[in-house]
C-alpha cells in the first residue's frame, strides 16, 4: 500500500468514483446514452441502404469511451461532433496520444540496477508526460472553480459533473477530496473499456452465429421499434454473457493493476520481500484449463444462469476486493449499451475471408457494416 493509500484505507462511501455517479447526479447515464446514440447515427450516415462500408471499430470505441468520461468528469467531449473548443480538443488528444504511445514495459522496474546505467528514459519521459496531463487537468478544475464560486452556482441546482461534485465535497472533506484525485480520473477505464469493445467484436464477426443468436435475444426483448436502453440491459442475458466471456478470454488487464508488499511475506514457499512489486496473471488464470472447459473457444453459453456472479476467484477481470476497479457497474453498463446497439442496429462481417486476428495487441480495427432492413425506418429518425 503506497503513502497515498495509507490515511485513504477507509475512504467515505462517495470517493468511489462510480458511487458519485450513481448517487449524486441522477441523469449521469444520459452521457453514454448520447455517445452511443451518436455513434450509432454516424454509422448510419456511414452505411447507406444495401452497401456494406468498412469502418474503423477501434478509432470509433476509443472516441466513445473518452467522450463519456470527460463529459462525465468535466462536462466536455473532445472528440467528433459538437466540439466547443477546437484547441483546447487538440491539447486533449496529443496528451492521449502520447499517453498511450508511452505505455510498455519500463526495464527499470524489473531491473533496478540499470537506473544507475542511465537507462532511465522511459521514467523521464513519463513524468514529463504527467506534468502536461496534471496541468491541462488543473486548468479544468480552476474554470469549475470558479464557476462554483459565482452566487447563482451555489443556488442549490444539481451538480452536473464529478470535478463539481468532488469540489463540493472537498469544502467538507479536504484530505479525501484534494485535487490531485481529481486530476488522476483523467485516464480512469477508457482504454480497458474500448479494448473489451474491440475484442468482444472481434469474437463476435469469428463466431457469426453467436451474433446471430444475440441479435435475436434482442429482436424478441425489446423490439424493432425502439433502440436499447440502459433498462434493458438487465433482460439481456445473451449479451451479458458475451460480455463476460470477452473479458474471460481476453481480460482489460491482463496482469491487473501492480500491487507492491507492504512487508515481507511467504507465499506459496516463496521469500517475498517488503516493497516488491506483485503482478497476477489473470489471464493464466481465465484460460487455464483445468479450470475452464476449452478455455480458448468463445462459448458464451458457459455463463447462462451465473448472471451476476463471478463464481469466485475463476472469473476477476476487474480485480478483486479492496483493490477492485470501482468503475466496474460503469464499466459493464456502457459497454453493453454500446455493444447491444451495434447488434442491434447493424449486421457486422469480416472485411476479409480470414478470421480476424486474436493476438494480443491487434484487435478488429476494420469491420464491414450494413444497416438491418427491418432497423431503417428506426434509424433514419434519430
Amino acid at each position: 500500500m503506497g503513502p497515498l493509500r495509507r490515511p485513504l484505507a477507509k475512504p467515505p462511501p462517495n470517493l468511489l468514483p462510480g458511487a458519485l455517479i450513481l448517487s449524486s447526479t441522477t441523469d449521469a447515464f444520459s452521457h453514454p446514452h448520447d455517445e452511443v446514440r451518436t455513434l450509432i447515427r454516424q454509422l448510419f450516415r456511414l452505411s447507406p441502404e444495401n452497401l456494406k462500408p468498412t469502418v474503423d471499430m477501434k478509432s470509433a470505441f476509443f472516441e466513445l469511451t473518452f467522450n463519456v468520461m470527460m463529459r462525465m468528469i468535466a462536462g466536455k467531449r473532445y472528440y467528433g461532433e459538437n466540439v466547443t473548443d477546437l484547441g483546447e480538443a487538440r491539447r486533449f488528444q496529443a496528451i492521449i496520444n502520447d499517453s498511450r504511445s508511452g505505455t510498455g514495459v519500463n526495464l527499470v522496474d524489473f531491473l533496478p540496477i540499470v537506473r544507475w546505467l542511465g537507462f532511465n528514459g522511459t521514467e523521464k519521459r513519463l513524468m514529463a508526460l504527467q506534468e502536461k496531463r496534471d496541468k491541462f487537468m488543473q486548468e479544468l478544475i480552476q474554470g469549475h472553480r470558479k464557476i462554483s464560486s459565482d452566487a447563482a452556482a451555489s443556488s442549490g441546482e444539481k451538480k452536473r459533473t464529478i470535478i463539481e461534485i468532488l469540489l463540493s465535497l472537498h469544502q467538507t472533506e479536504p484530505d479525501y477530496y484534494t485535487d490531485e484525485s481529481i486530476r488522476n480520473l483523467m485516464l480512469a477505464g477508457t482504454d480497458t473499456s474500448a479494448g473489451t469493445m474491440e475484442w468482444a467484436m472481434s469474437l463476435l464477426l469469428n463466431n457469426p452465429q453467436v451474433l446471430k443468436k444475440a441479435q435475436t435475444e434482442i429482436d424478441d426483448r425489446v423490439g424493432r421499434d425502439r433502440l436499447i436502453d440502459e433498462s434493458d440491459l438487465l433482460e439481456l442475458s445473451y449479451l451479458h454473457c458475451i460480455i463476460n466471456e470477452t473479458l474471460r478470454i481476453q481480460p482489460a488487464a491482463p496482469l491487473l493493476i501492480p500491487h507492491e508488499s507492504s512487508q515481507d511475506c511467504t507465499v506459496a514457499g516463496y521469500h517475498i520481500p517488503r516493497g516488491t512489486m506483485l503482478l497476477v496473471n489473470l489471464w493464466a488464470i481465465q484460460n487455464d484449463p483445468n479450470i475452464w472447459e476449452d478455455p480458448r473457444k468463445f462459448k458464451p453459453e458457459r455463463f447462462e444462469g451465473l448472471e451476476g456472479t463471478r463464481d469466485g476467484f475463476k472469473l476477476m477481470p476487474f480485480g478483486s476486493g479492496r483493490r477492485g476497479c470501482p468503475g466496474e457497474s460503469l464499466a459493464m453498463r456502457v459497454v453493453g449499451l454500446a455493444l447491444g446497439s451495434l447488434i442491434q442496429c447493424f449486421d457486422w462481417e469480416r472485411v476479409g475471408v480470414e478470421m480476424v486476428d486474436m493476438t494480443e495487441g491487434t484487435g478488429p480495427g476494420l469491420a464491414k457494416c450494413r444497416q438491418r432492413p427491418t432497423m431503417v425506418n428506426l434509424l433514419s429518425q434519430i
